[in-house]
């Protein structure tokens, strides 16, 4: 079966610290980043999950919530993945949340 630790474990890294972050740190940027994150692992998740329908968006329920969201998104996937021992997909996942953790990591750095 497919380890998708590496998925799961970046992304609760970066759900964490949206979480952790002021509302002001988020409406700099950095909710914008995680929710485009979100929204991404969940557009993949459903196209693998149902190949050939047109995926639903995430919607965007607020800074407060995107933590939240990049979790589920994140965790959505991952079962997927798992289930159809998608290597390729895995990766690309993982190597997507890194890139997408720096960009959530300068957001917040921003004054």
């Amino acid at each position: 079966m497919l380890d998708t630790a590496p998925l799961t474990t970046a992304a609760q890294l970066h759900s964490d610290r949206l979480r952790r972050l002021p509302e002001s740190a988020l409406r700099r940027g950095a909710a914008a980043e995680g929710l485009a994150l979100a929204r991404e692992l969940a557009r993949r998740a459903q196209l693998l999950e149902f190949p050939g329908s047109t995926p639903l968006d995430l919607p965007d329920v607020g800074v407060l919530a995107v933590g939240d969201q990049l979790a589920v998104a994140a965790h959505d996937l991952a079962e997927i993945v798992r289930g159809l021992d998608a290597a390729g997909e895995l990766a690309e996942a993982t190597a997507l949340v890194e890139e997408a953790g720096r960009r959530i990591a300068a957001a917040t750095a921003r004054r």
